[in-house]
């Protein structure tokens, strides 16, 4: 039988890095190059949202705060709030924002009011040194400023999801408030789209699964990252696929990162 590893590499030209681990015994289920760092686009938009509730457990923030988004934080594509009318959200709704649509201006108007060097003092504080959040969303990107959104290896980011699904880092109502922002994500087309959940509402569980994750997807990305568990497991996973551009590789990505998908699913009793 082909092994997961085998069905990843055989999408040539593409690099990898990927993990997934039953987060109660320790057990690692797939593994492949999970020490590279890579590119993940979006994914490191967590970094920012678990700065932000590490303020508001130490009570120097309120999700009640609101704040204004400014001209240059205005980004479309990703995201939802280009769409809206109102300029003025509380800090829990820009979380929000950013937890179901990788929103990019809520991204922006946050990093403003947290600060892009907390978040990144705070990620290595952590002790995430291969993983982390670069700069904030901007297009074209200038020169000098980061070629990359965020980066990471599949390994931090599993420790991330498993430390997260324990409670670990932040107190128990912030980690419930992290892990519902991301349980409301909608991009269900990579690892998760073995699950076959709905992607507008698949927080607590359907059909015996439930999920959270975050993705990152740019032209030459694909990243998945998330908690994917049944009533009696949870296990953690990370599938971050890079490629250089012009290549035609990104169909072959996405139906390789379902067979990861599948293989969760297998693990969960769900084959």
């Amino acid at each position: 039988m082909t092994s997961l590893a085998d069905r990843l590499c055989s999408v040539v030209g593409v690099r990898w890095s990927a993990l997934a681990v039953d987060i109660d015994s320790g057990r690692e289920l797939f593994e492949l190059d999970a020490d590279r760092v890579c590119d993940t686009a979006s994914i490191g938009k967590v970094f920012l949202l678990h700065r932000l509730l590490t303020e508001v457990d130490a009570g120097t923030r309120s999700l009640e705060d609101t704040v204004t988004r400014r001209p240059v934080e205005w980004m479309d594509n990703s995201g939802l709030w280009y769409l809206l009318h109102a300029d003025t959200l509380t800090l829990y709704d820009v979380a929000a924002l950013i937890g179901a649509v990788s929103d990019n201006a809520a991204t922006n108007t946050l990093a403003r009011v947290v600060g892009l060097d907390a978040v990144q003092e705070h990620t290595r504080d952590l002790g995430y040194h291969d993983s982390g959040l670069n700069d904030v969303v901007r297009w074209p990107i200038p020169p000098g400023a980061p070629g990359m959104l965020s980066h990471g290896t599949a390994r931090e980011l599993v420790r991330f999801c498993a430390r997260l699904a324990t409670g670990a880092d932040l107190s128990h109502a912030s980690a419930e408030t992290l892990r519902r922002w991301l349980g409301a994500g909608m991009d269900l087309s990579m690892v998760a789209s073995a699950f076959g959940l709905d992607p507008l509402a698949h927080y607590y569980f359907d059909r015996g699964i439930w999920l959270w994750n975050k993705t990152g997807t740019i032209s030459t990305v694909r990243a998945d990252i998330g908690v994917v568990m049944s009533q009696t497991r949870r296990i953690a996973y990370a599938v971050l696929a890079n490629w250089d551009s012009g290549a035609d590789v990104r169909d072959d990505v996405l139906a390789a990162m379902r067979a990861a998908g599948d293989v969760l699913r297998a693990e969960l009793g769900f084959a």
